[in-house]
């Protein structure tokens, strides 16, 4: 199970770089929550997690990289940094994603751990 959460994770942090949006979501249960970042309103539901996924469409050259993988059976933690241009402002962003998965290696539920420290804006 460790390598499976693992591959996906991975698969997950390629994803938000390369997208396709849908691609994403299909790594979550149907009935899926995801708090993002913590304490914000949690989505349920493939409809609401792809609404936020899809505003990472209107970013320009994404870029992750993952600083740290933790599995501990049905749980993972990951560090992660996206890197994004908005028009001439560029986004860093520093999350730690911790994720809880089903048998069949879907996440089940997803809270990003970040806050205005964790998000630099500035120019390109």
């Amino acid at each position: 199970m460790a390598a499976q959460v693992r591959d996906v994770v991975e698969q997950y942090v390629k994803l938000v770089a390369s997208g396709p949006t849908d691609d994403v979501v299909n790594l979550y249960t149907a009935d899926a929550v995801v708090e993002d970042p913590i304490g914000s309103e949690p989505r349920k539901g493939h409809d609401a997690i792809r609404e936020m996924y899809a505003a990472l469409e209107h970013m320009q050259g994404r870029e992750t990289e993952v600083h740290s993988i933790k599995v501990a059976g049905k749980h993972a933690a990951v560090s992660f940094t996206l890197v994004g241009h908005f028009g001439d402002q560029k986004m860093t962003l520093s999350p730690i994603d911790i994720m809880e998965f089903d048998d069949e290696g879907k996440i089940v539920s997803m809270k990003a751990y970040w806050g205005p420290d964790n998000m630099v804006m500035g120019p390109a």
